[in-house]
């Protein structure tokens, strides 16, 4: 319990410092839906991706789709399929294009009943001698995760796109070419890297049924 609540700690550090450059930058949703015109071939029109590879953007946080969009424009989260989708977007273009998603209604997903009871352990409990934090302290225990912090939803996303984005974290412990834009704190490669293949698809699946 003491190294679940060290982590959360830091966990709320990263959401206070490696999400608030531009905090004050205001996206304007009319302004954006011009700007995701482009973005519904993966994306859908709404931001509900129909695809599980793509992630569902409508419904998420505006801070946290700010930053993601950001950091895979600038190159702090390398993203091969949206290469050059962002280039010549300035940071108000990303503001609009972020508000117009978070003014969306995301759509549910499901939960595989055979990973139900190890997804939901993981996910409200965490595996504290792994250093693993339970999912539900920053996510919210509903997955709408904590918009103001910067923590993303969860609820309703492609349970393999949460898989992916889990094993890229693991793989950024050790290794840069992994997911790292998870701030100083690195408390999603902490997390993701005391977690096992099982355990991933287990608490994505369950994350993506929750609404």
């Amino acid at each position: 319990m003491k190294k679940v609540a060290i982590l959360l700690g830091l966990a709320m550090g990263w959401a206070q410092t490696g999400v608030t450059a531009e905090a004050n930058l205001a996206g304007d949703a009319a302004a954006g839906k011009a700007q995701v015109v482009v973005c519904s071939a993966c994306h859908g029109a709404d931001g509900n991706s129909a695809v599980p590879t793509f992630p569902k953007l409508a419904g998420q946080g505006e801070k946290y789709l700010y930053k993601q969009l950001k950091d895979i424009r600038d190159g702090a989260r390398p993203v091969p399929t949206m290469a050059g989708q962002l280039d010549g977007k300035s940071n108000q273009d990303l503001a609009n294009m972020a508000a117009y998603f978070a003014s969306q209604a995301s759509t549910g997903g499901q939960t595989d009943p055979a990973l139900l009871a190890l997804g939901e352990a993981v996910y409200r409990g965490g595996i504290p001698e792994r250093n693993v934090a339970a999912c539900a302290a920053c996510h919210s225990p509903t997955g709408k995760g904590n918009a103001p912090a910067g923590f993303p939803r969860l609820a309703g996303q492609h349970a393999d796109y949460i898989a992916a984005q889990l094993t890229a974290y693991r793989k950024g412990y050790e290794d840069a070419t992994g997911r790292i834009n998870d701030g100083d704190s690195r408390i999603m490669r902490i997390t993701a890297f005391g977690l096992s293949d099982l355990e991933i698809q287990a608490v994505a699946s369950y994350a993506a049924g929750l609404n």
